[in-house]
């Protein structure tokens, strides 16, 4: 848990009486930009997406940093863009744990398989496909062979339809997850607007592909 006088030498270095607005859905409203006229408000909306208490370390400690990021928008709302990309980085060590093993063992079935049936070795362009998982087929993973759908993703069950989540997930919506991530990281033009939601939706994910861990 962030430590308390991190967070009030926060609330302290803010000049001027304008309320924060941050694109974030709402129930009945997936477009709304909720007001934070506060610290004390900003700060318990981003606290309340915090991971579940059981998960790893170093998963929960890159997750804290972005939400330090994002608490740190009340004085540079600039920072809340860092704040999403350690966030993404987060998801994808997560995703890397929890599936990365299982991905790999699965392609190399697969290539073993189809060179048998051919008759012939394995190829080094095979063998590199299935060491090398990246971060979207590693959320491809989550829909295609742990069971994430759209009902299970508790942002959804929150706010209600329409939704892209599941969209992002997969790839069908874009930008993705990765694409989002990928802009951020290498020097895309400079998005002015957070992703409405994104720290929640990657909490959401994170918890869900460490569901029964503990």
């Amino acid at each position: 848990m962030l430590p308390t006088n991190y967070l009030d030498s926060i609330a302290a270095a803010r000049e001027g009486p304008e309320p924060l607005w941050v694109p974030w859905p709402m129930p009945g409203n997936p477009a709304s930009f909720p007001t934070f006229a506060t610290f004390a408000a900003w700060r318990d909306f981003v606290l309340q997406f915090s991971l579940h208490p059981t998960l790893p370390l170093i998963v929960s400690a890159k997750f804290e940093r972005a939400q330090k990021l994002y608490i740190l928008a009340w004085i540079d709302f600039d920072l809340i863009k860092a704040g999403e990309l350690i966030a993404l980085t987060a998801l994808e060590l997560a995703l890397t744990d929890r599936y990365a093993g299982k991905e790999t063992e699965r392609r190399r079935k697969l290539i073993t398989k189809k060179a048998e049936k051919e008759k012939r070795k394995i190829s080094k362009g095979e063998n590199w496909w299935a060491e090398n998982a990246s971060f979207a087929d590693l959320l491809i993973y989550m829909v295609d062979h742990d069971g994430l759908t759209e009902d299970l993703i508790p942002m959804n069950q929150r706010y209600g339809p329409p939704s892209k989540a599941l969209g992002m997930v997969t790839g069908a919506t874009r930008p993705s997850l990765w694409d989002i991530r990928n802009d951020l990281a290498h020097g895309a033009p400079f998005r002015e607007l957070p992703w409405a939601g994104l720290l929640e939706l990657v909490r959401d994910l994170i918890n869900y592909a460490y569901r029964g861990w503990a």
